[in-house]
């Protein structure tokens, strides 16, 4: 099975071992609602995994290689080495071992797939479109990297023709999907370490545009993507006035914009979530909700109601009168984008706390952060989120922070590395009036609770 393509039309009893990871957990949703049997490992317990368990699959906390039992396959996500146990004891007893990829272009072969890629707003753009897709009654099925808000999941088996599929360009799996219509939102520097540069990474792009066996939607707004729209036939979508489908913005504020989509048909819609960058991500939905047939009015009505994605510009609550904002941005155009609106507000400050993610992509575009930050008023960097890699000599936090000190030395900055310390300076610091708003891929998220928590203490 390893060279061969994966059927799963047929019944396979498989185990997926990192189940509790966003992508993994997602194929097992999947998995078990298509009728097969699942089972999965993980090394903490969560609540990914409870959901999961819902579905009757069967889970183990911890890897062990009696985990396995008598299955088909087993498949496993990116961040799983081949060292692992029971990676050993599939291959020792001649069990298939998998990639996430092979087994997504397994379930990308059963029905009209939408391939969504792109450097960043690829989940919320998913999302999106899987509701809109929804709205018009279409019944598709979706695997996407976040939890959809409205659903609570971010993966669905229904009995529609369509299946949008957040496409991964990480480590190229993207170009093993089957699909119908391939969306590429942006294109910006990142996952260098694997592919060795950028130009590898834009031949990739390449590659997954002119071997789409459909029609191909490219947001046009950044250098790159222009450039790709010269190399790959497609439909283009953005504020550039050479796009096929032009964005004009009528409105943007905290609450939410307002916006008008001219091209084959041209429509209003509104968005109840902030940001030029949401803006370009709905349209770009929009325009593939038209292309799969759904009528303009629908869409309105779907996007009218998007209740977002998590950790997307995602409200965590207020105390002290300090609001929190907890958002996944992770590359420099992210933050930016996410200060942008976040500007929008009518705060006193905006405390602007960011983690480092990976000490590969740090050493890579760590100063390239230097204009991210600009427009915030306070700026915290902490240390580098390992998400499973180990720790490089001279790589830290500090190469964030001091890009953006030569750049800006009269922006207010502090590195804290050590979290006490941030707890502390963050619970003296902010006041009534102020957006907490913390950014980064890693366990950053976790933060807004913990400074509120602390708070109520220090009030008692």
């Amino acid at each position: 099975m390893v060279n061969e393509e994966l059927d799963l039309s047929i019944s396979n009893s498989v185990h997926l071992i990192g189940i509790g990871g966003a992508g993994m957990g997602a194929i097992a949703e999947v998995l078990s609602s298509m009728g097969h049997i699942v089972s999965g490992s993980d090394i903490k317990d969560s609540h990914r995994l409870d959901r999961l368990r819902a579905f009757g699959i069967k889970i183990f906390i911890g890897h062990d290689s009696e985990n396995l039992g008598e299955v088909d396959f087993v498949a496993r996500s990116t961040a799983i080495s081949d060292s692992n146990v029971e990676c050993l004891e599939a291959v020792k007893n001649g069990i298939p071992l998998l990639s996430r990829e092979k087994v997504l272009r397994g379930i990308s072969k059963l029905k009209n797939s939408i391939a969504v890629s792109g450097t960043h707003g690829k989940t919320t753009t998913s999302s999106m479109l899987s509701l809109l897709l929804r709205e018009a009654g279409l019944k598709p099925s979706f695997i996407i990297g976040g939890e959809v808000n409205e659903i609570g999941t971010g993966a669905v088996w229904d009995e529609g023709d369509l299946l949008v599929i957040e496409a991964d360009e990480s480590d190229a799996s993207f170009l093993g999907l089957k699909r119908n219509l391939s969306i590429i939102t942006n294109l910006e520097e990142d996952h260098l370490e694997y592919f060795g540069g950028f130009e590898a990474l834009y031949d990739a792009f390449v590659k997954f545009g002119n071997e789409t066996d459909g029609i191909v939607l490219l947001g046009i707004d950044d250098e790159n993507s222009l450039r790709l729209s010269n190399e790959i036939e497609a439909t283009t979508v953005g504020l550039n006035s050479l796009a096929d489908w032009k964005i004009e913005i009528k409105n943007t504020t905290w609450r939410g914009s307002e916006f008008l989509l001219i091209g084959e048909k041209s429509f209003s819609l509104s968005i109840p979530i902030p940001g030029v960058h949401n803006i370009k991500n709905a349209s770009i939905a929009a325009v593939a909700g038209i292309i799969s047939g759904v009528e303009p009015e629908t869409i309105k009505n779907a996007l009218f109601s998007f209740g977002g994605v998590a950790r997307r510009f995602e409200q965590r609550g207020n105390e002290n009168g300090v609001v929190f904002v907890d958002d996944y941005a992770h590359l420099p155009s992210e933050v930016e984008s996410t200060i942008e609106a976040a500007l929008t507000g009518n705060w006193n400050r905006i405390f602007a706390v960011f983690q480092p993610h990976r000490y590969s992509r740090t050493e890579s575009i760590g100063p390239t952060f230097s204009d991210s930050f600009r427009k915030a008023d306070c700026v915290v960097i902490t240390d580098v989120f390992a998400g499973g890699e180990r720790s490089r000599s001279g790589v830290s936090g500090l190469i964030v922070f001091d890009a953006i000190r030569e750049k800006f030395p009269n922006l207010l900055i502090h590195y804290l590395p050590d979290r006490e310390e941030l707890l502390d300076f963050l619970c003296s610091e902010l006041s009534e009036g102020d957006l907490c708003l913390t950014m980064g891929a890693g366990d950053i998220t976790s933060l807004p609770e913990d400074v509120k928590h602390r708070m109520r203490r220090l009030r008692v």
